[in-house]
């Protein structure tokens, strides 16, 4: 029964990854609360996916992140709460673990991460700051004694395969393909909606509370030869493939003005070092959402490349 589901909170719910985590909540029965700054926002496309909220059942709670009275009002309507928001807010998510202490009822906090683990990562600047600014977040969250699931989930599929994998350049490959070292460095694709789903589903599950929780479904971990390989397959199509050596992509990263040399950054952590969804799985602390949940029928690499033919 619903009834019988956690209360969800998302904050950021407007977001790329937040809309789909809403719109998850809702389907697979939880009561849903999205935070707003504005219940009727002037701008249209925000204004319709407000509506689309609430015609799923979705209950909008009126909050901002800087009004402390607020947050903690909307964090005590819920049980869980997930933030989705984008990378200029992550740091002021200790506001959210100060509302959240306050509010004293929330049984599970998901901070904003995905990608690689924060943990875990050795990538270089400027990523490598970007993402010690979420270590930051976790080690509040620890401090608060706020009880916690981590999100690691790979690439996001609407990022990196709309370029079949390729960081240096905007398109399809047309004629060649530009790779990023030897290209053989495994990379977990996960579609947004997929995310939304696994994300909800470890909720209300005691198997994640503590845990970081890594979303690399096996079908979807391949590396940028392999997935260049699918595309040829389903476009008959041949390209030259251009390797591009690690110390020219570090020197590309160095030499490129932002947001060209976070994308690279991140890039190199991916396609390089293989930090997004290569990681082995430390039983005591981390779990694997494929694991928990065989039944998600989850999108394919194969199934979302069609989407591009």
């Amino acid at each position: 029964m619903a009834s019988e589901k956690s209360k969800i909170l998302v904050v950021g719910g407007t977001g790329y990854l937040g809309r789909h985590v809403v719109a998850a909540s809702a389907r697979l029965g939880h009561p849903t609360f999205a935070l707003v700054r504005d219940t009727a926002p002037s701008d249209p496309a925000k204004a319709q996916l407000l509506k689309s909220f609430q015609d799923a059942g979705v209950t909008l709670v009126k909050g901002d992140l800087y009004d402390h009275g607020s947050l903690v009002s909307a964090v005590k309507a819920a049980d869980v709460v997930i933030s989705t928001l984008g990378a200029l807010q992550i740091a002021d998510q200790t506001r959210l673990i100060a509302a959240i202490k306050e509010a004293g009822n929330v049984k599970r906090f998901f901070p904003s991460e995905f990608g690689l683990d924060v943990d875990r990562t050795g990538a270089v600047e400027p990523a490598k700051s970007i993402f010690a600014g979420k270590a930051a977040v976790r080690r509040a969250v620890e401090v608060a004694g706020v009880p916690y699931t981590y999100v690691v989930t790979g690439y996001f599929a609407g990022y990196g395969l709309p370029t079949i994998g390729q960081v240096l350049s905007p398109a399809p490959p047309a004629d060649k393909a530009i790779i990023l070292a030897d290209g053989n460095a495994k990379v977990a694709f996960v579609e947004e909606g997929d995310i939304g789903t696994y994300m909800v589903l470890a909720a209300d599950d005691p198997r994640t509370a503590n845990k970081v929780l890594h979303i690399k479904p096996p079908a979807n971990t391949l590396s940028h030869n392999e997935l260049l390989s699918l595309w040829e397959k389903k476009t008959g199509k041949t390209f030259e493939r251009v390797y591009v050596p690690e110390d020219a992509v570090l020197k590309q990263i160095q030499e490129s003005p932002i947001p060209l040399n976070i994308i690279l950054a991140i890039g190199h952590a991916a396609y390089v070092r293989g930090e997004m969804g290569n990681s082995e799985i430390d039983p005591a602390s981390e779990v694997d959402a494929g694991e928990l949940y065989p039944d998600v029928q989850y999108t394919t690499v194969d199934d979302y490349l069609n989407r591009f033919l």
